[in-house]
């Protein structure tokens, strides 16, 4: 009896086959699967709930794995870039080099992926695969692993529909537009005894009607937001969904026969704070750090140079002189160190952190520097309330820009799902309430 391990990380249209030159009787197939990385190098540690996962966590977690089983083959669904903020492109650049030293067998494509062009996306050592890439030249259709006399063929189906060349004007076919090729692998692949799993960022509603599950004995479908959800049988065909964010792995446990899923079981491995990071990954860390914190000083000289005119902030000792209570309430909360907490974490250089640690980050008059706007440290009152200059200078007679927003609108600025997992305003408000 032989022993395998898929272990695999993010969502997107992707394929493998596990292939073996005999039959596959009485074998055990262990394979562990998560979805999108969407650009989260490392966990938001603000707090606990959504201090999960991160690239040095998953490398400690592979090395045990492995170590468990030596032939384990590992394979990424892809999904692991994002352009949501101004440091997306670096981060892409470390979460790349970090995912090359991960030692993957095969690493698949999505349409997010190609959000700084392909050229920026191959130009890292992975095992790329998409099958349904229009030049094979540039992109290997499949990825071949062979294991103690096994052979695993990865496959990558690349949605066209999804394309965001779609909205351009002109021909860009960078993948083709049907699925005949990949269906008739899926076939053939059966044909030879072999186990096919498929990926991909269709529902598994959609991908029936668009691909046919005929020849797939394991459907990924399109990932849920961070959870993963229950595996369920769909005819012949054994359906699971990933979770995103790259906080978690799922584990499927099957026994094989005949190239046919016979018993199964399933269950989610998270990666906490216990889970410790990856010593091999600390130079590569270290070395992103130091890039976003040059990037950042870059960014603030050229604020420097362009800062003119009066702020329309005007920094919490200024609103204290009229809010005396508010303030003391205020003095002695956590949003007041929420800069500091990020120093003691060593992100005060992060433009993805500093955002809800200060005032008006990245907005005209804003914070951007501690030398220059250091009166605009932490999560102060115009922080919630709005810019408050204006307010100041009519003696109250003019309404901060917030004055009609909810409490829930005005903590929802920061206190959003992907940072603030558990936030309930009925739980936090009392921490805070003035």
């Amino acid at each position: 009896m032989k022993r395998f391990v898929l272990g695999w990380f993010h969502v997107i249209p992707l394929l493998f086959v596990v292939s073996t030159s005999s039959v596959l009787a009485d074998e055990q197939l262990t394979l562990i699967y998560s979805g999108n990385l969407d650009g989260e190098l490392e966990p938001c540690g603000c707090s606990a709930e959504g201090n999960l996962g991160g690239i040095k966590r998953r490398a400690t977690m592979l090395s045990q794995l492995r170590r468990e089983n030596p032939d384990m083959v590992v394979v990424s669904a892809g999904g692991l870039l994002s352009s949501d903020d101004p440091g997306d492109r670096l981060k892409g650049e470390y979460i790349l080099k970090g995912y090359a030293s991960l030692k993957y067998d095969a690493v698949g494509v999505q349409w997010r992926d190609l959000v700084y062009g392909a050229e920026f996306l191959l130009n890292q050592p992975l095992p790329w695969a998409v099958s349904n890439w229009s030049d094979n030249n540039e992109v290997p259709d499949r990825r071949v692993i062979n294991r103690n006399g096994n052979r695993i063929a990865f496959f990558n189906w690349l949605d066209p529909k999804n394309s965001p060349m779609r909205q351009m004007r002109g021909k860009h076919r960078l993948v083709n537009d049907t699925p005949v090729s990949l269906q008739t692998a899926l076939k053939e692949a059966k044909q030879k005894g072999e186990l096919t799993v498929l990926a991909t960022t269709l529902k598994a509603s959609q991908a029936v009607k668009d691909i046919g599950l005929d020849f797939v004995d394991i459907l990924m479908q399109k990932a849920a937001y961070e959870e993963y959800g229950a595996p369920y049988m769909e005819g012949k065909t054994l359906v699971v969904q990933p979770g995103s964010r790259g906080m978690r792995l799922g584990r499927l446990d099957m026994d094989i026969q005949g190239a046919q899923i016979k018993k199964w079981s399933h269950k989610v491995i998270p990666m906490p704070e216990s889970v410790v990071d990856a010593p091999e990954l600390a130079a590569w860390y270290e070395e992103y750090n130091a890039k976003v914190k040059e990037a950042y000083l870059k960014r603030v000289e050229l604020r420097k140079n362009n800062t003119s005119g009066k702020s329309p902030y005007a920094g919490e000792q200024v609103c204290s002189t009229c809010h005396v209570a508010q303030h003391k309430r205020w003095s002695d909360s956590q949003h007041a160190i929420a800069y500091e907490n990020l120093e003691g974490v060593g992100k005060s250089f992060d433009p993805a952190c500093i955002g809800c640690h200060t005032v008006g980050f990245d907005k005209p008059g804003g914070f951007f520097d501690i030398n220059v706007t250091g009166h605009l440290l932490g999560v102060q009152c115009e922080s919630c309330h709005g810019a408050g200059r204006a307010h100041v200078e009519a003696a109250g007679k003019k309404s901060l820009p917030n004055a009609n927003w909810s409490r829930q609108e005005i903590c929802g600025q920061c206190h959003v799902q992907k940072h603030s997992p558990g936030f309930d305003i009925k739980t936090y408000w009392p921490k805070i309430a003035h």
